[in-house]
């Protein structure tokens, strides 16, 4: 962060902005108790110094029809640069995985769908043309707290 500090009000700019990231700026202004002006500084200088990276909009899986969220651990002994680099690749170009991570040498994938069929499509489309040990994968049969925001 160059420069900004995380005062009271920029703290309540990223708690609002979490909760309504489309609100209109004199709306959020007034949440927060600033003038217009000054909550609009604040709000540039927090995008500009990377706080703020993007505002998103969130949309229903279930009403989009993507009922299955299937968490997939993957184990493989190949552990390169370049290796993870196609890996990494070939992953991202699977839209339904939405979130990824390395955990290790080991990788967590999010994936969501439609059904079980589309998942299997999914998992040959993942294992393709790559070394991989083990694809370990948790159904999730409910989402009991889902894009939580960060305690700021």
């Amino acid at each position: 962060m160059s420069g900004v500090k995380l005062d009271h009000f920029n703290l309540a700019i990223l708690r609002e902005l979490q909760q309504h990231p489309g609100c209109a700026q004199r709306e959020l202004a007034e949440r927060v108790n600033l003038s217009q002006n000054a909550c609009w500084r604040r709000v540039k200088q927090l995008e500009e110094a990377g706080v703020i990276e993007a505002r998103r909009l969130v949309l229903s899986r279930q009403a989009l029809g993507f009922g299955l969220v299937v968490f997939s651990m993957i184990r493989t002994r190949s552990h390169s640069r370049t290796w993870l680099a196609d890996f990494r690749e070939h992953v991202l170009g699977i839209p339904e995985v939405i979130d990824f991570y390395r955990i290790g040498g080991d990788y967590m994938l999010k994936i969501v769908t439609r059904d079980i069929g589309a998942f299997d499509l999914i998992y040959q489309r993942l294992i393709d043309g790559f070394e991989i040990d083990t694809v370990t994968s948790y159904f999730a049969m409910e989402a009991l707290a889902e894009s939580r925001p960060l305690p700021v």
